[in-house]
């Protein structure tokens, strides 16, 4: 995940290179180290690079991790040509090379041969099993043919194999919850926030699927997830705030007659509440009478 910093930074460098000022290799050094596709800036800037021979032959050993990163690209941008002459250039210079190898299969994605496609990656599982690169091309290429269920099946085998990718995790999730697989993007979400605890929006999209599956403990749960996001940032969380107002009006309406908790829970929808009006007043005082009708409805004033 790319952080507001380094967002400002990639817009920055590409503001520049744009304005004629340089600096389109240090923006390509900054998309791969930040991991990010900006297909269209990097063919283009990788291009202004590798056809100024001076330019090119200035970048040493580098010359061929640009014409990898300008593949990969011109194939996100449907510039075939351009990819497959990048290609060819590398697997002239390194006939051996399986990673030369992915970047064929890939090509062969972009033009629709899936079956070519599944073919080579079939071969370099079966050399390599543990190849990250290829398991998650599967997954691309089934997601890329509309064909969901296959994805799923992929990204399950992925994650036996890599566990810790949090990325894929969260992709699964969020194909279970397109699917309204709840219950299966719940387990994904655990998986999540098990791993990284400290991350709100793993806490929030937890909370979200269990106030969606609805009854008494799934509620329950979710206002505390909702609160543990309101902690971690620092109550500066709109949906949370909502969500916690959300949640308590529900549980109230099915735990009529529990006195502590009934009380409990409307003194922290309180403070939700004057929360929530507090932060529309500074930042969208125009809606604040929407708001104010919304936590109406929940039967919940400040």
């Amino acid at each position: 995940m790319v952080s507001k910093t380094e967002e400002t930074q990639l817009n920055r460098l590409e503001n520049q290179v744009d304005n004629g000022g340089g600096g389109a290799w240090e923006y390509l050094c900054l998309v791969r180290k930040l991991k990010v596709r900006r297909s269209e800036k990097v063919l283009k800037y990788g291009l202004s690079i590798l056809n100024d021979l001076k330019k090119r032959s200035s970048l040493g050993s580098e010359e061929w991790t640009l014409y990898e990163q300008v593949a990969i690209a011109a194939m996100d941008c449907q510039s075939l040509d351009v990819a497959k002459d990048c290609i060819r250039l590398l697997r002239k210079a390194f006939p051996e090379s399986k990673r030369v190898g992915r970047l064929e299969a890939m090509l062969l994605e972009a033009k629709g041969s899936w079956a070519e496609a599944e073919k080579a990656y079939s071969s370099f599982l079966e050399e390599n099993p543990l190849d990250q690169v290829i398991h998650k091309r599967r997954v691309a290429m089934a997601k890329a043919q509309g064909n969901i269920s296959g994805a799923i099946e992929w990204l399950n085998k992925y994650l036996e194999i890599f566990m810790a990718d949090h990325d894929a995790w969260r992709e699964l999730a969020e194909i279970y919850v397109s699917l309204q697989m709840y219950k299966q993007a719940v387990f994904c979400y655990e998986e999540l926030i098990l791993s990284q605890p400290t991350v709100p929006l793993h806490h929030l999209a937890y909370a979200d699927v269990l106030y969606t599956l609805g009854g008494l403990e799934n509620l329950q749960t979710a206002k505390k997830y909702y609160a543990s996001v309101i902690d971690l940032t620092g109550g500066k969380n709109t949906r949370a705030l909502f969500g916690i107002n959300l949640c308590t009006s529900a549980i109230g309406q099915l735990a009529k007659g529990r006195n502590k908790e009934d009380k409990e829970s409307l003194e922290l929808q309180s403070l939700a509440a004057t929360a929530l009006e507090k932060d529309y007043k500074q930042r969208a005082p125009a809606k604040l009478s929407l708001l104010t009708t919304a936590l109406k409805s929940l039967k919940v004033s400040s």
